[in-house]
């Protein structure tokens, strides 16, 4: 059974870094293309950086420049590390992997930027 679980999420202040995870079971990952996206309130869900399985990244312009997305294969997780945070970046953050164009989703982690 294919599971993503985020992990990392929090309340900071603007200006400051926050690191999630997104740990995958089920399946060898190393291959997929895995994925953040967020939802604000009263927003659809948008992607925010996506990475493929050779490591190749893309990220949304409201975040260029201040999140990275990486994977360690070894551990089937991928990483967003998001820096220079601001009350705009507020929102629950999704993990997704596509696997034979079947998309999986994690339950989310809550991020809030506010002072």
């Amino acid at each position: 059974q294919v599971q993503l679980v985020e992990s990392g999420g929090g309340l900071v202040q603007p200006g400051g870094s926050l690191r999630l995870s997104c740990e995958a079971s089920g399946t060898d990952f190393s291959i997929y293309p895995m994925g953040w996206y967020r939802q604000a309130p009263g927003k659809q869900r948008e992607v925010v950086a996506t990475i493929t399985g050779g490591g190749s990244t893309r990220y949304a312009d409201s975040v260029k420049g201040r999140f990275t997305i990486s994977r360690d294969n070894a551990k089937n997780t991928v990483y967003l590390q998001m820096n220079s945070l601001k009350p705009e970046d507020t929102a629950v953050y999704y993990c997704n992997a596509v696997l034979h164009l079947v998309t999986y989703w994690g339950q989310g982690t809550q991020v809030t930027v506010s002072s």
